[in-house]
């Protein structure tokens, strides 16, 4: 929580997705205290229904958590099961800003390039079925490629993914651009930047990624 109060509070985020904040096994218990996160980022979590968390004392789902500005108006939200050896699964959020319909994907894919590729395969086949609109997927992506390897292609997602390219990894001297903030226009994801503090070493071995992203005339 240190980390999160000292280095990624101050950013002021309108969205903010976690990875890796349960614990690895069954039940998947929260690590961290879920209403004082609320409290410090005055965000909201996606997760306060039960089909929404693992299990009761699931912070998210195994180790997913997007919170939300209060502002933003839910219109859907659901939990992607994804294929892999280790359990994985992505966050889908819908929301209105200001009227502007966004689609929100939070994720933590495999390590694994060709289960990587399986499992957006698996989100664009959701994705497919929905309503148009602007799209923002985001996360510990775990591709260390800058352009994206088969799984960020069209063939797979069935849209262009693209966005700015930062090393993440590790947080001491990062040399892979592990976690990204990526759009279907590319061009909207703006100021990306890794984040970088002692409490961030101490915290995690990723650096977390800060983006703008252009919402058709205002900035969120």
């Amino acid at each position: 929580m240190a980390a999160i109060a000292s280095t990624i509070v101050p950013t002021a985020p309108d969205i903010l997705a976690l990875q890796e904040a349960d614990s690895d096994d069954a039940p998947h218990q929260a690590i961290l205290n879920m209403e004082e996160l609320g409290r410090m980022t005055g965000l909201q979590s996606v997760h306060d229904g039960d089909n929404m968390r693992w299990g009761p004392q699931s912070g998210g789902f195994l180790g997913n958590i997007l919170l939300l500005d209060p502002a933003m108006t839910l219109r859907d939200r659901r939990i992607l099961e994804l294929p892999g050896r280790c359990p994985r699964a992505a966050v889908l959020a819908e929301v209105e800003v200001a009227g502007h319909p966004l689609r929100i994907v939070s994720c933590h894919l495999s390590l694994a390039q060709a289960l990587r590729a399986v499992q957006l395969r698996t989100v664009g086949q959701v994705l497919a079925r929905r309503a148009p609109m602007q799209t923002i997927l985001l996360g510990d992506l775990n591709e260390w490629r800058p352009w994206g390897g088969i799984a960020l292609s069209r063939p797979m997602m069935g849209m262009d993914l693209t966005g700015p390219v930062r090393r993440t990894f590790p947080a001491g001297c990062p040399l892979l651009p592990l976690d990204r903030i990526l759009t279907d226009n590319g061009t909207d994801v703006f100021d990306a930047r890794a984040l970088n503090s002692d409490a961030i070493h101490a915290a995690s071995d990723h650096r977390p990624l800060a983006a703008r992203v252009e919402l058709r005339g205002r900035a969120a």
